[in-house]
């Protein structure tokens, strides 16, 4: 799923619902990506039978960093600030959800989503009508869904002591820093010395 304004859809003349409204005000535009990120949304805290999150009782883990994640954030209230959305790099279109209290979880993977009438149309109406049939079908149609999908939740947020690197002087959480020739050293400075020494 592409990113950026170039896939953006016109809503002027669209019903959306409310909560899909702050989504598209938290992100900026209506697009494919963020209907699917809603999608899962509702999705996940529908088989969870969960609310959105004042803290962390709720856990989103993605594994793409497109527009959906803002309707997940937006939706669940799971954010990095609160250490409840966690971010997994492997390009995958799959959403998993978690609840604290009771440790039930729930993964799901993107289908294919090819709208009948699609193919002929113009790129901007494609996109149009491919957000038009999702909001208009059960989100349940689009993700292939895994029950109890984590065998543990991640570890709930901590606050970690900052200490300054050794060679910047940044403040660094304590747990971040590298050990490098008897010093305690941040991630782009272990990164710089490490090219040095491949060059050298």
């Amino acid at each position: 799923m592409s990113k950026g304004t170039g896939c953006k859809v016109n809503v002027e003349d669209l019903e959306l619902p409310d909560d899909l409204k702050r989504c598209v005000e938290f992100h900026g535009h209506l697009c494919p990506g963020l209907a699917i990120g809603y999608c899962a949304a509702m999705l996940g805290m529908r088989e969870l039978s969960a609310q959105r999150a004042g803290d962390e009782e709720l856990i989103a883990i993605v594994e793409n960093d497109t527009c959906a994640v803002d309707a997940i954030q937006v939706l669940t209230g799971c954010t990095f600030g609160k250490g409840n959305l966690f971010f997994r790099d492997h390009g995958k279109m799959v959403f998993t959800f978690a609840t604290r209290a009771n440790g039930r979880s729930v993964r799901l993977r993107l289908r294919p989503i090819n709208p009948p009438g699609i193919g002929d149309l113009p790129e901007d109406q494609r996109r149009r009508h491919q957000v038009e049939f999702m909001l208009a079908h059960d989100p349940s149609e689009f993700f292939e869904v895994r029950k109890d999908a984590l065998a543990c939740l991640p570890s709930a947020a901590r606050i970690r002591e900052s200490v300054p690197c050794a060679i910047c002087g940044e403040m660094v959480m304590s747990t971040r820093l590298r050990p490098r020739e008897n010093k305690r050293i941040c991630i782009p400075c272990d990164e710089d010395a490490r090219k040095d020494s491949n060059t050298a």
